[in-house]
């Protein structure tokens, strides 16, 4: 059978329940000749640096309009009371856990001498764990 090819559109003209697409041939090449990117090696090492803050809850706190807890509440890693918590702006982030599920970033907001919780029509029971995981980088 001898096929008509429309160049334009590759599309075989013999009939309309045999419309196939012809795709021109790839021509295999020897890896040899695909060069590899550059390795790029950065300059210093980024160091994370993580400051985790703890809190047990002694009394209920109702969310209904929000609540702020001070840092002077919290202990660190290593159960010494804090008086600030340590943020890493702009290199650094921080998450928030409550009873160990992590917050979303819009329901809290981590100031130095405190953390906010926005309204939520919620209660935070007596004996729940928060706590404040501050990361930050620093290059070496």
């Amino acid at each position: 059978m001898n096929r008509k090819l429309d160049p334009q559109n590759l599309i075989d003209d013999s009939g309309c329940e045999n419309n196939r697409v012809f795709w021109p041939r790839i021509k295999a090449i020897d890896i040899d000749t695909i060069q590899p990117p550059p390795v790029v090696i950065p300059e210093g090492t980024i160091i994370p640096i993580i400051n985790r803050y703890f809190y047990i809850v002694t009394e209920a706190i109702d969310l209904t309009n929000g609540a702020t807890l001070a840092a002077n509440l919290f202990t660190d890693d290593n159960g010494d009371p804090v008086t600030e918590f340590t943020l890493f702006k702009p290199n650094g982030y921080v998450n928030l856990y409550i009873n160990a599920v992590m917050q979303e970033g819009g329901a809290y907001e981590v100031a130095p001498d405190s953390l906010t919780l926005n309204p939520f029509n919620t209660t935070i029971f007596t004996g729940t764990p928060i706590i404040i995981e501050s990361l930050g980088f620093q290059q070496m």
